[in-house]
């Protein structure tokens, strides 16, 4: 069995972060390594961020001047990656969300916080490893039902719920 090694770490103090949450994040890791068939130990690390500090990192890396809700930032290329030096380890990349976003947006699509960083931490796992949404059409609507069936699987409905956000 693949073993992930999930690093995450809060840059943020707007939103609190419910019981739980990291280790719905690190399901949705190993999720998501399990249906792509990615045979690998790996290491991923996620940073919670508000919307000031991923804006500043979307205009840096992106060139586009806007707070947005997820950035991955893969470290690998064509299935190939990195390795730990002391376990071997493939280093899958970067991850960060902000937080604050995720809030707005879980409201603004009528489901949960659970549901919106299940959603987030599986998309930004397809970017790691090497899915495009904005490549073409085809690649997005792949992507998407890649997403719903990863989330279908852990039990993540549009209907799960956090209490206390």
């Amino acid at each position: 069995m693949l073993k992930i090694k999930v690093m995450i770490k809060n840059n943020q103090k707007s939103v609190k972060i419910p019981a739980g949450l990291r280790l719905l994040i690190r399901k949705c890791c190993h999720a998501v390594l399990e249906s792509e068939g990615f045979n690998y130990d790996a290491e991923v690390s996620i940073l919670f961020v508000d919307n000031k500090e991923i804006r500043q990192l979307n205009r840096i890396y992106r060139n586009k001047d806007k707070a947005t809700d997820v950035l991955s930032f893969p470290l690998g290329e064509n299935g190939n990656y990195d390795s730990n030096k002391e376990t071997g380890a493939k280093l899958l990349g970067d991850i960060v969300i902000s937080l604050e976003t995720a809030v707005k947006q879980a409201h603004n699509y009528g489901h949960s916080f659970e549901r919106e960083i299940g959603f987030l931490t599986v998309h930004s796992m397809l970017h790691l490893l090497g899915y495009d949404h904005e490549a073409a059409a085809l690649d997005s609507a792949l992507m998407h039902e890649k997403e719903e069936f990863i989330l279908e699987r852990l039990g993540i409905s549009r209907q799960s719920a956090f209490t206390d956000i």
